[in-house]
């Protein structure tokens, strides 16, 4: 049993790395402030264009460069965990990574998320430039007694990577939280949040999503209880959002709906 206090930094990163990395260090001092223990900031939180384009593939860094190199001082310096969407490089020069870090206070890596399913949907095609991720990983991580999991925006429309995370045999994450840049559209809102409301209902697990700010993104950024009740909300502008997340809550809504524990089938990565 615990609880966890949960920041979600919701922002438009900008084409500058240096002046990412200065917002999320101001969102980091307020995060603190307000009590949080966990700054989650949205994907693409680096470095963002438009475009997917080779502008990407030429800012990316490596998880030992200057960007992950200053979100470790920000973990030092507030005492925060943080998960950050980041521009990471590839073996290949022409391509680059889609990837989640988690970053302990100590300046410790203590996890990485590489995005698994690419977003190639609604005119877009992100696997011209990134390279997916392995459908084996299992990024699930313990802050103060409580589990937290991970993953990146497109693959919120597939729910087997939240029943992985979710599943006692698999990750028993108490949480799972999802950096986003999830583009504005037709009825996008709407399934932003309905698809987070389901995975959270579905695995009875907590959920937050983090989304970037308009111009690109929706926002929209939610904190969700293991029932899909939203305990904290955030529009459509720049700001932080900050929630308790409680795991005797978990306890009483499987007590309620036992779902992870009658399933009938199991999750397997596939080729």
């Amino acid at each position: 049993m615990g609880t966890l206090t949960i920041a979600a930094a919701q922002f438009a990163p900008v084409d500058d790395p240096v002046a990412n990395a200065a917002t999320i260090r101001r969102f980091a001092e307020q995060a603190v402030q307000r009590g949080a223990q966990l700054l989650v900031t949205p994907e693409y939180s680096s470095y963002f264009t438009a475009d997917i384009d080779d502008r990407f593939v030429a800012a990316a860094q490596a998880l030992d460069g200057p960007f992950v190199t200053e979100l470790r001082a920000i973990a030092v310096d507030t005492g925060l965990t943080l998960v950050v969407g980041v521009a990471e490089t590839a073996d290949d020069p022409a391509r680059f990574r889609n990837t989640l870090v988690a970053v302990r206070p100590d300046g410790s890596l203590v996890g990485t998320y590489r995005k698994v399913h690419l977003y190639d949907a609604f005119g877009s095609r992100e696997s011209d430039r990134i390279d997916a991720g392995d459908p084996e990983q299992l990024p699930v991580f313990e802050l103060d007694g409580v589990r937290v999991g991970l993953e990146t925006c497109y693959d919120l429309r597939f729910p087997e990577v939240t029943r992985r995370l979710a599943a006692p045999e698999h990750g028993a994450a108490d949480v799972v939280v999802l950096p986003a840049e999830w583009v504005r559209g037709p009825g996008k809102e709407h399934h932003w949040r309905t698809l987070l409301t389901a995975r959270a209902i579905e695995n009875t697990v907590w959920v937050v999503g983090v989304g970037q700010t308009p111009p690109i993104g929706v926002g929209g950024s939610v904190v969700l209880d293991p029932a899909g009740v939203a305990v904290g909300a955030a529009g459509a502008t720049p700001g932080l959002l900050v929630a308790t997340i409680d795991t005797e809550v978990t306890t009483a809504v499987r007590s309620v709906n036992p779902s992870l524990a009658l399933r009938r089938y199991e999750v397997v990565p596939r080729d």
